[in-house]
């Protein structure tokens, strides 16, 4: 029987950790050029271009969509392809959306001309990025072998949150320096210098095999995917709205929630890099939304900021774990062949419900207040953790 692809020991340690993140690199690369404008844009597109409020997010919100949409084709691609193939092909979009920018500063002068190469920009940079990760964490799967993806997906996490962090605040800085121009010209230089060095890197082998068809592979992972969103819902609430959770109880220190939220995720994840290998996915799965739970129950029910900054430390560490633990368990459901397809349509869910969990949870927040989104995030991680226990049982 000839051996899988990726199926060989790999070195354990500080090598395996460095042979991962020579691959992962590439999507903190992807990522860099995704938080560079996120804080620049918005204001850009109202404050600049004289567009309103809708105008400035819909120009945000399209690379979501265009990332959410592309993801069973850069799976497909990355197994059909190589993911080396699919990396390169990303980080082209992402510069190509730098290039685009640029021609919107360019076109100022006619705002409609503007607005349109920015919007195209942003849904290449989506597409770009959705080949990018995919492609970036099956490459690190195959370098290292499937016995540590779980390992693979926890350092391309470290690198996403951490290319984001720096992104935005660098971003800003950039633009007061030298406009729009300026940041195009460092996002399309990221863009090329990974190009560059992803093009001399050795290949990976692909599975052989007939693939699934994408039905296929939904169908044995949707069971997955629900758990992953439902589990997301808590990130996008903590994320996304602590800010105007701390304004409606009249509190200050809404920044330093956000900092220990961040820092919780990416240091557990640091801190228990072998958990899931020696574990198991599932039962790793598990603790982390005890933990979640009670992060967000722990927000819910804060009579103080330190109640509130204690429940969003907890929440990052608990949901820090949860996309490769279950997710090693996800991509084992289908053939080898099969794995970025399994691996895209895996993120899918969670870009879905970050997506949906912004506009919903603002709808919630106007009839029962902001406090309550944060219990009813609880509850679906609640439900998350009796659909775990179930499927634990199944497999058993």
């Amino acid at each position: 029987m000839p051996e899988q692809p990726g199926s060989e020991p790999a070195p354990g340690g500080l090598r395996l950790n460095l042979r991962i993140i020579s691959v992962v690199i590439f999507n903190f690369a992807s990522y860099l050029t995704i938080g560079l404008p996120l804080a620049v844009l918005p204001g850009y597109v109202h404050d600049v271009m004289g567009y309103s409020a809708f105008w400035a997010g819909l120009a945000i919100s399209l690379q979501y969509f265009a990332t959410l949409l592309s993801r069973p084709y850069s799976g497909r691609f990355a197994d059909q392809w190589g993911a080396k193939k699919v990396v390169i092909l990303g980080l082209c979009g992402c510069f190509l959306s730098g290039v685009f920018y640029a021609l919107a500063a360019a076109g100022a002068a006619m705002p409609v001309l503007s607005l349109i190469l920015l919007c195209l920009g942003r849904i290449i940079l989506g597409i770009g990025q959705s080949f990018a990760g995919t492609g970036s964490t099956l490459w690190g799967v195959g370098v290292v072998g499937s016995l540590h993806i779980g390992r693979v997906i926890s350092w391309n996490g470290i690198f996403t949150y951490g290319a984001m962090a720096i992104g935005a605040p660098l971003g800003v800085a950039i633009y007061h320096w030298g406009g729009l121009f300026l940041l195009s010209g460092i996002i399309i230089a990221i863009a090329l210098v990974g190009i560059l060095l992803a093009l001399p890197r050795p290949t990976v082998k692909s599975s052989k095999g007939k693939p699934l068809p994408f039905r296929a592979v939904l169908g044995k992972l949707w069971g997955y995917g629900i758990i992953l969103a439902m589990a997301s819902a808590g990130f996008g609430v903590i994320a996304t709205f602590i800010t105007l959770f701390y304004q409606a109880k009249g509190w200050e220190g809404a920044a330093w929630a956000l900092t220990l939220f961040s820092g919780a995720f990416v240091g557990t994840r640091l801190l228990f890099p072998g958990a899931i290998n020696r574990y198991g996915g599932l039962s790793v799965a598990l603790v982390c939304f005890v933990v979640e739970a009670a992060g967000l129950f722990l927000v819910w029910g804060a009579a103080d900021p330190w109640m509130a900054k204690l429940g969003a430390l907890l929440t990052g560490a608990g949901f820090s774990l949860v996309f490769p633990a279950i997710g090693v368990v996800a991509v084992k459901a289908v053939p080898p062949q099969n794995q970025g397809s399994a691996l895209a349509t895996y993120t899918a869910f969670m870009d879905l419900s970050l997506g949906i969990t912004g506009p919903l949870a603002g709808i919630i927040m106007s009839y029962l207040g902001v406090p309550v989104i944060y219990l009813f995030s609880g509850l679906l991680v609640c439900l998350a953790m009796l659909m775990t226990i179930r499927l634990k049982r199944k497999t058993a």
